[in-house]
């Protein structure tokens, strides 16, 4: 297995770009500078962010030295206000810094005790509000500004004062003290003399501070904008350098939805953004020979951790491989090539060698991994889990078919994968004819034909043509790990030919159609309940699509007795998506009178649920 955290061990040749970027801080000479790693969900952003610091913190042999500052926002989210967070961690580092200086320790406190006063001026904006609405005074302790009489007694009455200093003697005595010296100071003044305090604090210090924010992108609009003001904080003074990793469109998604009432046009929206980026670097896109050096060293670190591989020959091959990669425009990271760089681990690596050669084109290129380092990883993630399963059962499968199968369910639509499982299910021995024929032909070199119109894809096209051929191998047991997608199939042959029948017309149903239920009632109870069975383990991977759960409706007008084993799936629907449409259907079915007596009742459901129930009765 392979976690799924972000790295120092550069396994995407991103060293170069890490160098690059720390470089650029040496350079500024206590310049300040700000830099932005953009990139898409699991492309490595956190990892070069990591990169880049370790860069810098080996690079103290020029004299220079550099504090960090590791600050994940969405960390915070929900608990504590990003902004003020972000500060805080900002005030700890330099605090301990100068402890561990033994020196200006005066000039540490005093930034503190201005970070300490923000948090209290945050505190008391919600009873100061109060306190102008005329409301009654309240709210956490501290939650009065002492400051409300020296900041807001321009604007309040004087009975409202009165409210707000008697709050204010609740306060705990150190906050009350703390917000005392501050009440007379506006606080614009505050921020110019927070962001004096913290420039002159750096320079006495004689360090450049290394602010690193990740996962910006993974928080919610309120959260990614307070973390970016606190940044603004900051930024642009000398001895500071800002690596912040984020999606950009998330990013400026974020400055839309936060900003809404201010309509910001997509230059505005540009212009925020810019304003704090001084240099935007792109991840960049793995390509063939990148994938194909990533998968082949994932597979080099599961080797050493099994003991297979020597650790130490194991990190020689890993700087010849990585070092071929960058010599990629010479002609292609080739199966030569790889053996070469492996060097003496290339014998024990044979099959992983043949497994990345073989995908690299694919999960580099096919839309649903497109060079992904995250889906790459999570993909050979489930297929160890699969391997170890298939071990435990005592079944014989061979990685390089359950490499192949996997790759055709994560890329595959789902239609063409139900069709091979439906093939695969029906047939005696678990080899479909049409995939000895689909293989023969592309053997012979002739023209691909779709066996059904699902199969219509290049993809599909391409991935008849990878190794291991599939014609002879009994593939029941590969769709037995793969059970996740195939759980309303593989239990097909459990039903009655009948059975069978009805299911697969319930499946193309487009609407409850009376002559479907009748065809329901011919079967019995008992089968109508094995089919039901399976139409609510589709609705669940369907996500409780109203079509899947509309399907079941023919099992219940059938047979009312069914009704409370639907209503048990339509229990386990989030309250956010029951159907509307699906309240008329089922209003006058007496086994649905508890559960839309719990639907209206339930302050989670949609309105239209709720007006469904309202209107018809």
């Amino acid at each position: 297995m392979w976690h799924d955290v972000e790295a120092t061990s550069d396994l995407l040749n991103f060293s170069l770009i890490a160098e690059t970027a720390a470089g650029l801080i040496r350079d500024a000479g206590g310049q300040p500078v700000s830099i932005g790693i953009s990139g898409s969900w699991g492309t490595g952003k956190s990892s070069l962010v990591k990169m880049i610091g370790t860069s810098l913190g080996e690079a103290d042999g020029d004299g220079k030295r550099y504090l960090f500052v590791e600050f994940n926002a969405w960390l915070y989210q929900g608990f504590d206000d990003a902004k003020l967070a972000l500060l805080q961690s900002v005030s700890d580092v330099l605090s301990e810094e100068a402890k561990k200086q033994k020196t200006f320790l005066e000039k540490a406190a005093d930034f503190a005790k201005r970070v300490r006063w923000f948090r209290a001026l945050k505190l008391a904006a919600p009873v100061a509000q109060s306190a102008l609405l005329g409301g009654a005074v309240g709210g956490p302790v501290g939650a009065i500004l002492g400051g409300v009489t020296g900041l807001f007694s321009g604007s309040l009455k004087e009975a409202d004062i009165e409210k707000a200093k008697k709050a204010y003697d609740d306060l705990a005595p150190e906050i009350k003290e703390l917000l005392k010296e501050r009440e007379a100071e506006s606080p614009q003044k505050e921020i110019e003399g927070l962001r004096k305090a913290f420039a002159e604090l750096l320079e006495s210090l004689q360090v450049t501070l290394v602010v690193l924010v990740d996962d910006l992108d993974r928080c919610m609009p309120d959260t990614a904008i307070s973390t970016l003001e606190a940044i603004r904080l900051l930024l642009f003074l000398p001895r500071t350098a800002f690596i912040i990793a984020a999606d950009e469109k998330m990013i400026r998604s974020a400055v839309r939805a936060h900003f809404a009432q201010a309509h910001f046009d997509d230059e505005l929206v540009t212009s925020y953004f810019d304003k704090l980026i001084q240099i935007p670097l792109q991840v960049p896109r793995l390509g063939v020979n990148e994938v194909k050096a990533y998968v082949l060293l994932l597979m080099l670190d599961l080797a050493v951790r099994r003991k297979s591989v020597n650790a130490e020959a194991a990190e020689r091959a890993k700087a010849n491989v990585l070092a071929a990669v960058k010599e990629g425009w010479l002609g292609g990271l080739t199966r030569r090539k790889l053996v070469t760089a492996l060097g003496e681990v290339a014998l024990t690596l044979e099959k992983e060698i043949d497994i990345a050669d073989q995908l690299a084109v694919t999960l580099a290129t096919v839309d649903q991994i497109a060079g992904n380092p995250r889906l790459i990883k999570r993909f050979l993630n489930n297929l160890i889990i699969r391997e170890s399963v298939a071990k435990a059962h005592g079944m014989a499968i061979s990685f390089e078919h359950l490499v192949k199968l996997q790759l055709f369910e994560r890329c595959a639509s789902s239609a063409a994968f139900d069709f091979l499982a439906k093939s695969v299910t029906s047939s005696d021995d678990g080899r479909p004819e049409f995939i000895q024929k689909l293989e023969s032909v592309a053997k012979d070199g002739e023209a691909y034909e779709a066996p059904d119109p699902s199969w219509n894809s290049k993809f599909i096209s391409d991935w008849v043509l990878l190794s291991p051929a599939l014609a002879d191998t009994d593939l029941r047991p590969l769709l037995h790990l793969s059970r996740d997608r195939v759980v309303a199939l593989a239990a097909l042959d459990e039903l009655s030919a009948d059975a069978r029948a009805v299911f697969e017309s319930l499946l193309e149903s487009k609407s409850i159609q009376p002559a479907l239920t009748e065809r329901v009632k011919t079967l019995g109870e008992t089968d109508a309940e094995a089919v039901l069975a399976r139409l609510k383990r589709r609705a669940r991977t369907e996500q409780w699509d109203f079509a899947s759960l509309r399907r079941c409706l023919h099992l219940t007008k059938a047979f009312p007795s069914l009704g409370r084993s639907f209503t048990s799936l339509l229990d386990e629907i989030p309250a956010k998506d029951r159907p509307p449409a699906l309240v008329p259907l089922i209003l006058n079915d007496n086994w649905a009178d508890d559960v839309l007596k719990r639907w209206a009742a339930d302050e989670h459901s949609p309105e239209k649920v709720k007006n469904a129930i309202k209107i018809k009765r």
